[in-house]
């Protein structure tokens, strides 16, 4: 008996790191020391910082994988780990500096493999961090063959002074909705079950679009890094920032307010993408249950002083993201002062 007839191939890990290596080195910082296949990665701090600030967050791709490997969509899931770490830091104003992955798998394929990486890859050049390094685990016996799992770690930076945590955050500030390119990679248990029970196949149109329900629904998710940056350099004030992600707006957007003042958002302020209309319809949704799975459409939230509002939706626009005013901040916590619209 050796390794291999046990189900772990080590030179075929060895050539997927080769394979590799040329994507990881398109992501690579100034700051970053060194190259792919050590122990660790190294890099150092930006110069210019007084007092930096280290922001991490970890996070992974939840049962969106289950639809992704069913469909043999591995790119998109590559991009959707480094959202889902990366939209997180970034709420703090900080710098995306390097990004890590883990990858498990039964059995090593290559392509799939490679596929995941180059989307990683992607993710951390639209995010302008690198990828500092990852760590890939065959483990046959414990996930069947073909079948991988994804986690992310991203490491960010900001000066102490300015960084976003909320503490501007006053009643009568505007919450401005950017929007998200679908579901991104929240909710998906409730979507694989209204799949199963509609029967739906790769054929499967969602309607008033033409596009095919299953491509709909695995629509990378957003990456709002080159946004957040463009708008730290414009000057433009923002008081607090929130990544929508699983629990919706009703779970994501209060922890970016300080104490105090709630969130009041108008639902009549952004027209519900048809995705989310088809999932409500086929399966049945309670209207509750819907505003606490998924992002119906807003994918980040942005907290700043009423004057500003117009500014940042000027240039999130111009940076190629839809945005809109999706409400206001209130004083009181939720149901102290009712306002028209939703408290949160």
């Amino acid at each position: 008996m050796d390794y291999r007839s046990a189900g772990v191939d080590v030179a075929a890990g060895r050539a997927f790191v080769e394979r590799i290596r040329d994507s990881v080195e398109t992501t690579r910082r100034p700051e970053v020391i060194g190259g792919l296949g050590g122990f660790g990665g190294f890099c150092r701090l930006p110069t210019g910082l007084k007092r930096p600030l280290l922001v991490a967050g970890a996070d992974g791709v939840g049962t969106k994988l289950e639809l992704a490997q069913a469909h043999g969509v591995h790119h998109g899931v590559g991009l959707d780990l480094v959202a889902m770490c990366v939209n997180d830091v970034i709420t703090s104003g900080a710098e995306p500096l390097f990004f890590l992955d883990y990858i498990a798998t039964g059995k090593l394929g290559p392509e799939a493999m490679a596929e995941v990486v180059e989307g990683i890859a992607d993710g951390c050049r639209q995010s302008g961090c690198a990828l500092l390094g990852g760590e890939t685990a065959e483990m046959p016996g414990f996930y069947g063959p073909g079948r991988y799992d994804l986690a992310g770690f991203c490491v960010a930076v900001v000066e102490e002074d300015e960084r976003i945590d909320g503490r501007r955050v006053v009643a009568g500030d505007r919450i401005v909705g950017v929007a998200s390119s679908g579901v991104h990679s929240n909710g998906f248990s409730l979507v694989r079950r209204i799949l199963e029970a509609e029967n739906v196949s790769a054929g499967t149109m969602l309607p008033e679009t033409g596009q095919e329900l299953i491509e709909a629904l695995l629509t990378p998710t957003l990456i709002y890094a080159g946004l957040v940056r463009a708008l730290r350099r414009s000057g433009l004030p923002i008081h607090a920032m929130a990544h929508i992600t699983g629990g919706g707006l009703p779970e994501n957007l209060p922890r970016c307010l300080p104490a105090g003042v709630h969130g009041v958002i108008d639902p009549a302020s952004w027209v519900r993408p048809p995705l989310f209309r088809w999932l409500q319809d086929r399966g049945g949704i309670p209207e509750s249950d819907l505003w606490n799975t998924f992002n119906l459409g807003v994918g980040f939230c942005l907290v700043v002083p009423p004057g500003a509002s117009a500014g940042i939706i000027d240039a999130c626009r111009n940076s190629g993201h839809q945005a809109w005013e999706l409400g206001m901040v209130a004083a009181g916590e939720p149901g102290e002062a009712p306002l028209a619209g939703m408290p949160y």
